[in-house]
Order: C-alpha cells, then sequence, then structure tokens
C-alpha cells in the first residue's frame, strides 16, 4: 500500500520547482491534493498532470497575503474532501539581493509576510482543519538559510529563521493532539532559476562555490525534497516533531 494512500494533503506554491515535483512525488504515494498557487495556469497545468496519470488533485487559487484567502483556502479543501490529513507549506519569496542599509521596508514586509506570515496563518487554519478529524502532519520549507546566513539576504535569513521557531512552537502546541508539525531546509535544489543562473558566466564563481559547499558536490533535485515530505508526512514519520530536518547534500554539516 503507498505510504500515503488516500490522505487529503494540501500543497502552497504547488506551481513550479519544489512544490510541482512534491505534488507527483505525493500523489505517486497515493495521496489526494490540494494544489494552490498565485501562478494559476502552472498550477492548473501541474494538477491536469497528476489526474491524467490517474492521481486525484484539485486546484484552489489562494494569495497568501491575505488571512481570508488563507482561511478560505482551508475551507474549500475540506468542503471538497470531508478533511485534511496533512499540509507542505511550501510558497515563499526570494530574497532582493542587497545588503541591509540598502532593504527597503517593503521589500522586508513583503518576504516576511509570504515566508514567514503566511506560513503562520495556515498553520493556524490548518490546525484547526486537523483538530476536527485525527490529527495530521504538517511540513513547512525553511531553508539552510534558516540556520545560517549570507550576505545581501536579510529579510529571507531572518524569515527563514523565523520559520523554524514557528515550526517548533506548533510543534509544542499540538504534538500532544496528534499533530505533527517538520520543517524541511533544503540547500540550493536545481529549479530553473538555478539552472538559468548556471548558465550565465558572471554568476559561475558563485554557483561553483555554492556547489562545493554541498558535500555531495551537486545540488538537489526538487524530487529529493519532495521525497523528504513525503515521509514526513507519512506514518513511517510518526515520531519526529518539532524537526528542522536539513536536505542539503550536508551544506550545514561543512
Amino acid at each position: 500500500m503507498p505510504i500515503l494512500d488516500g490522505k487529503v494533503i494540501l500543497i502552497t506554491g504547488g506551481a513550479g520547482g519544489i512544490g510541482a515535483a512534491t505534488c507527483k512525488v505525493l500523489a505517486d504515494a497515493g495521496a489526494r491534493l490540494v494544489i494552490s498557487d498565485i501562478a494559476e495556469v502552472a498550477a492548473k497545468g501541474v494538477t491536469d498532470s497528476i489526474c491524467a496519470r490517474g492521481g486525484e488533485a484539485i486546484f484552489i487559487a489562494a494569495d497568501l497575503s491575505s488571512e481570508d484567502a488563507i482561511q478560505g483556502l482551508i475551507d474549500q479543501s475540506v468542503a471538497h474532501y470531508g478533511r485534511l490529513d496533512g499540509a507542505f507549506n511550501n510558497a515563499g519569496m526570494e530574497q532582493h539581493n542587497v545588503p541591509l542599509d540598502r532593504l527597503t521596508l517593503s521589500q522586508w514586509n513583503g518576504v516576511m509576510q509570504i515566508d514567514l506570515t503566511a506560513v503562520f496563518l495556515c498553520i493556524k487554519y490548518q490546525v484547526r482543519a486537523m483538530l476536527e478529524s485525527s490529527g495530521g502532519a504538517i511540513v513547512n520549507t525553511a531553508s539552510s538559510l534558516g540556520q545560517v546566513a549570507m550576505s545581501n539576504a536579510a529579510e529571507y535569513v531572518a524569515a527563514k529563521h523565523g520559520v523554524i521557531g514557528l515550526t517548533r512552537a506548533a510543534a509544542a502546541d499540538y504534538g500532544a493532539k496528534g499533530i505533527r508539525v517538520n520543517a524541511i531546509l533544503p540547500g540550493i535544489v536545481r529549479t530553473p532559476m538555478i539552472d538559468r543562473l548556471i548558465k550565465e558566466p558572471h554568476f559561475n564563481e558563485q554557483i561553483e562555490r555554492m556547489r562545493m559547499r554541498h558535500l555531495m558536490q551537486r545540488f538537489a533535485e526538487p524530487s529529493e525534497i519532495g521525497e523528504a515530505a513525503k515521509w514526513l508526512l507519512s506514518n513511517e514519520a510518526s515520531f519526529v516533531n518539532g524537526v528542522a530536518l536539513p536536505v542539503d547534500g550536508g551544506a550545514l554539516a561543512n
């Protein structure tokens, strides 16, 4: 039996990169999916491809900068499937690549809103839905930059540190109520953005330094992050709670 057989799982940021790959991994493991992203055309494409392969998935649009939209996303998910068993809070924004003294308040607030506050709001309403049934599991996408730092990324580093703290706080609140909350800390992942940077000569040196920091001397494939999420969402990780799990090829060990 697939390890997620019949479980209803919500994925935010499901349109591309880690999100799209994880949707396919979870569907192949038997999950029934709710896929959400502001990139509606791409997210609908992911949804259609899963259904075409025999999986079960629906798309629900939601602007994660709005608490009402997040509550509506959870409510619609439960209305469609009758319950919510798991969630992969993966949607996020990148840093603006400027030093802290040049970072505007608007830029700071924008990243905080999506990378941290939206995760808080998603957990808030996901937990309420899970408490109505038999519990569940939540996985948040943090980053290796949730434990270390790099230059020109103050807003992203701060937000991802916050996601790890939020994950542990939620695990403490709900572990005894049958809801596990964990975080995944990816290193660099071979998303289309990274593939594009690899091809640009002025980024070659920076990309090579990052690659060598990963002890496996390569970047992750998006599906490798999805496999970690699958395990944390499954009953095979039934005693794993409050964990910040690096999936970074050893970058944090270096």
